[in-house]
């Protein structure tokens, strides 16, 4: 603005005759070669700004680009976009620890890392059994027997064939009469079928029963058992896991629903 005003007052005073006639021919020379002089220094001052301006815009851009290679290049970390197992914080996810797979002659199946074999023999062909270490009532036993069934449907429906082995629910330890709650007179043990289904696993029938066996002596408030059977080169297949009700609702269930869940025929 400064050089504008200056340019406007040189220019007043070259367009005013009066103050022409009073200067000499050297003034009016030096009075009109102000003007350009003013010019140049307009143009100049034009000029720097430009070049500031250009400083300025070139600064913006080279941030600008700095930021946008910055987000380019970098790459996020799954632990920086979230915490925990997701965000692979501590590495590779952990492996299942709980169980350990057991590949038997024939079958196979998944045991509590926790539970150790056991030479006690219960069953008619049993083959194996693993139990709890700090409770002999938490177990899995796989029992294998000839048959000359060529399917596990030959057996009957899963209660039909339930009466057919029911000797896999314990022998009556309480002899005389007994009336617990639950229990009709003179009746020493119960068993009550909670579920049943017959699953397909890889072409082949399977009978699975979940049982509830209650005994007059009250042990354990009763015994939750668990049978997965099937049919296969004529031999019949079964494993058995269970344990004791009070241990069943404090995390045994899980265990045994597991280790009788995997049984399988190879």
């Amino acid at each position: 603005m400064a050089s504008t005003a200056c340019f406007l007052h040189h220019q007043y005073a070259l367009s005013t005759p009066s103050s022409t006639a009073r200067t000499s021919p050297s003034q009016r020379l030096h009075a009109v070669s102000v003007k350009p002089s003013q010019l140049v220094c307009k143009a100049s001052a034009q000029k720097h700004e430009d070049v500031v301006g250009e400083v300025a815009v070139s600064r913006r851009l080279a941030l600008t680009l700095l930021i946008g290679a910055a987000a380019v290049g970098s790459k996020v970390s799954p632990a920086d976009a979230a915490y925990g197992e997701a965000a692979n914080v501590f590495g590779k996810p952990k492996t299942n620890t709980d169980f350990l797979p057991y590949n038997g002659n024939g079958f196979k199946l998944s045991i509590p890392s926790k539970w150790n074999p056991s030479k006690e023999v219960e069953y008619p062909g049993q083959v194996l059994r693993y139990e709890d270490n700090f409770d002999s009532n938490s177990y899995v036993s796989v029992m294998v027997t000839p048959t000359d069934k060529k399917s596990i449907t030959d057996y009957g429906s899963p209660e039909q064939f339930l009466s057919q082995v029911n000797y896999l629910l314990g022998s009556q330890t309480y002899l005389g009469n007994a009336s617990e709650g639950g229990f009709d007179p003179d009746v020493v043990a119960t068993a009550n079928i909670l579920e049943t289904s017959t699953p397909t696993v890889d072409g082949k029938k399977y009978y699975f029963l979940s049982v509830l066996t209650r005994t007059a002596d009250g042990d354990e408030g009763g015994k939750h058992q668990l049978i997965t059977a099937t049919v296969k080169d004529g031999k019949l297949y079964i494993c058995k896991a269970q344990a004791g009700d009070k241990r069943w609702f404090k995390g045994a269930r899980k265990f045994v629903e597991s280790a009788a869940s995997s049984f399988s025929v190879a």
